[in-house]
Parts: structure tokens; sequence; C-alpha cells
């Protein structure tokens, strides 16, 4: 189920960037918590997290919303890369 989560969330954060090659995702598990920590250009990161956070909230409330098997909870990191030329 892991990677139909992050498949989930690359479907609705590629179409909101321009950068799509500096899009990545990695995921890091913990005791509680499955962690999903999503890599986008600095210049995308403002689509991506939109005024006031609505758009990253948008996006947490789908994951988040998601059935999974899975004990752990998830959470979503937007991660800017900001050493962009």
């Amino acid at each position: 189920m892991k990677s139909d989560i992050g498949d989930l969330i690359k479907a609705i954060v590629l179409p909101l960037t321009d950068d799509k090659e500096q899009v990545s995702l990695t995921t890091d598990q913990q005791e509680d918590y499955l962690i999903y920590n999503l890599h986008v250009s600095g210049r995308d990161a403002g689509r991506i997290i939109g005024k006031q956070g609505r758009v990253a909230q948008a996006i947490r409330t789908v994951v988040y919303s998601q059935n999974h098997d899975d004990t752990k909870k998830v959470k979503l990191n937007i991660i800017p890369e900001l050493n962009n030329d």
C-alpha cells in the first residue's frame, strides 16, 4: 500500500509543477509514522504550498484520508530545494 500513497502524491503534485525532474519522494519509517518527504524545486514550492498553506493542506487531507492496511499514521513533509539556478 505504501507505493499507492506515493503514486497518489505524485499524481496530485506533478501537474502543479514546472520542474517535474526536480520532484522526488522519499519515505522514512518510524515507530508510529510512515513519513513521506516530497522534494520540489524552490520555484514550484509556492504552487505546492499555496497561499496560507491551503494547497498543501488539501493535498495532506487527500493523502491522509486514504485507507491503508498499515497501523502507522501517514505524514507528508514538503521540502523545497532552494539550491536551484
